[in-house]
């Protein structure tokens, strides 16, 4: 659904109340301005935004370390994990 900013300001209410079924466009000067959300769909697209960035960020990590992470991984596989023959206490 498409209103302008004038419509949007004089039927909020019903205009939120429709935001829960789809998203209402806002435009402001003939331009799309604003858009208009359900909670639901705002955590939705929250939750999409988190994950891609957490991915990214993941992926950043292992680019800038992945020289270290794999030294490490080697040192492991050829020394074993630094006191694992230890008894606990």
């Amino acid at each position: 659904m498409r209103v302008t900013a004038t419509e949007a300001k004089n039927r909020f209410g019903s205009l939120c109340a429709q935001a829960k079924r789809e998203p209402v466009f806002v435009e402001k000067a003939g331009q799309l301005d604003s858009v208009i959300l359900s909670a639901e769909q705002y955590q939705a697209l929250q939750a999409g935004h988190d994950k891609a960035s957490r991915a990214s960020r993941k992926k950043a990590f292992e680019a800038e370390f992945g020289d270290w992470i794999a030294a490490q991984n080697a040192r492991v596989e050829a020394h074993g994990i630094p006191g694992a023959d230890l008894r606990p206490w």
